[in-house]
């Protein structure tokens, strides 16, 4: 080993622990920053996954409302439609 390889090594280990050292002050706020973003996005989804789901339940709700005029006053219906057709427009 040349000279020049025997200084090499030390300022490379040297080198290596100061940008671990560094490195390490820059990458754990980063990390916490996306950690932060991370909660606040799944937040913001868990939110409207709730608000599908309350408007799913108002659907169902009003379908089981539409399927029992349907199936209770079937008939009914039927009539009072067909004495709408009849009824004068005034």
């Amino acid at each position: 080993m040349g000279p020049f390889v025997v200084f090499l090594i030390p300022i490379l280990g040297i080198a290596v622990g100061l940008a671990a050292v560094i490195g390490n002050q820059w990458i754990k706020p980063w990390l916490a920053l996306k950690q932060r973003q991370m909660e606040l996005e799944a937040t913001m989804v868990a939110e409207k996954a709730a608000q599908y789901a309350a408007q799913t339940e108002r659907l169902e709700q009003r379908v089981r409302v539409l399927e029992r005029i349907i199936t209770d006053r079937g008939v009914d219906l039927a009539q009072e439609i067909d004495s709408l057709r009849d009824a004068p427009l005034n």
